[in-house]
């Protein structure tokens, strides 16, 4: 932890109504202002860390929304990614805590032991690891897309992901084929693993950076590495790693004709899309160059939906909340479907519209550039949808 970056916080307080925690429970150590309040007493030697500062840390989401409140520039965002790694190195779990993010980081960054998982979602799941069962998508896991879409302007590579690629494979393939409508020679290289993003955002710093460098090298030679999975690309920017851009950057001024797809659609915005990587024109840019779709915006944008990496299965109950919280204000625009750039979002807010009852068809919104460009029948898009 950085001492100069924890002097920047003037405790103005300007980061507390869009704090998800502190909107749950207004309590002062689980806003921002309060962590950095129990950093600062960790830097100086005036607290320890025990179980109950680790719980407030353990409790933040790492949303970002705090970033774009402050008025004076706090670098949250690397404080907290700091002293997650600080109370990993410095700090004992007990034993449920070890299993439950043991198992997450055995399977989620590897594709095929998430695939094999994903096929016993059906069975019961024990106590802790009963998060995993809750929130796993009911949707087949589909194939890789084409490995190779020519086109005659810039080389592009499209990081599959492991989330991604395992759940979301068909947003992949429709990112593949925008983009080689929009002009790009397209590949998506089958030698390419995970991120970091999950493992940097719960405290394994190291190994994320460590990660991200390994993808950097693998999709070396590229004009562009494009992402479409917002916390994937925010972490990529953080970390240095060059050309990294999301597929809305991409998408800004189209070439390849759109055609009516007049559908009402609740966007919800990412927050690593929002906040981290400051996109939030760009993929409403993108939605509404698509004719006859209208775009409508569900109230507390800036308040997180409950996903946050790895978050909804470590903080289940925080994240059911707010899971709940997003999904009614989707549900409150009464849209024909719901978008959003992330994977974690779109898993987190159908698990939570499914469980309200009132399941919506969900995508990503190149998918639905994707359908635009290929003249899909709405009525049949809507009724294939994942929900």
């Amino acid at each position: 932890m950085q001492p100069e970056l924890i002097a920047d916080c003037v405790h103005c307080g300007f980061c507390l109504p869009t704090c998800p925690t502190y909107a749950l429970w207004h309590e002062e150590m689980d806003s921002p202002r309060g962590r950095i309040y129990l950093m600062a007493g960790l830097v100086d030697g005036t607290i320890s860390l025990s179980d109950t500062v680790v719980e407030h840390f353990d409790r933040c989401l790492g949303c970002m929304a705090c970033v774009t409140a402050c008025p004076s520039g706090v670098q949250y965002d690397r404080l907290i990614e700091q002293t997650r790694d600080y109370v990993e190195d410095h700090h004992r779990r007990g034993p449920v805590e070890r299993l439950v993010r043991g198992a997450i980081f055995a399977v989620f960054p590897h594709r095929r032991r998430l695939r094999a998982a994903l096929l016993l979602r059906k069975l019961p799941a024990p106590g802790p690891l009963a998060p995993l069962r809750q929130i796993a998508p009911p949707w087949a896991a589909p194939g890789w897309p084409p490995e190779h879409l020519p086109g005659d302007g810039p080389r592009v590579a499209v990081m599959a992901g492991c989330v991604q690629s395992v759940i979301f494979g068909d947003v992949n393939a429709a990112t593949a084929h925008v983009l080689q409508a929009e002009g790009f020679d397209v590949h998506v290289p089958r030698a390419q693993g995970c991120c970091g993003a999950l493992h940097a955002h719960a405290g394994r710093l190291e190994e994320g950076v460590s990660r991200a460098r390994q993808l950097e090298r693998a999709l070396a030679g590229y004009d562009y590495i494009v992402t479409n999975a917002a916390g994937c690309g925010s972490h990529l920017k953080d970390h240095g790693v060059a050309n990294v851009v999301d597929v809305s950057e991409l998408l800004t001024e189209p070439r390849a004709e759109r055609h009516p797809l007049p559908l009402r659609v609740a966007f919800q915005d990412s927050c690593h899309l929002r906040h981290a990587q400051r996109l939030a024109l760009e993929p409403r840019t993108v939605l509404g160059q698509i004719p006859g779709l209208t775009l409508v915006e569900p109230a507390e944008q800036e308040i997180c939906c409950g996903s946050a990496g790895i978050y909804n299965l470590v903080q289940p109950k925080a994240a059911r909340d707010l899971g709940e919280r997003k999904a009614a204000n989707v549900l409150a625009t009464e849209p024909d479907a719901y978008a959003s750039g992330n994977p974690g979002c779109l898993v987190q807010v159908t698990a939570s519209l499914r469980r309200a009852g009132r399941p919506l068809p969900a995508f990503h919104p190149v998918e639905l550039v994707d359908a635009s460009i290929r003249a899909l029948d709405p009525a049949r898009l809507l009724s294939e949808a994942r929900r």
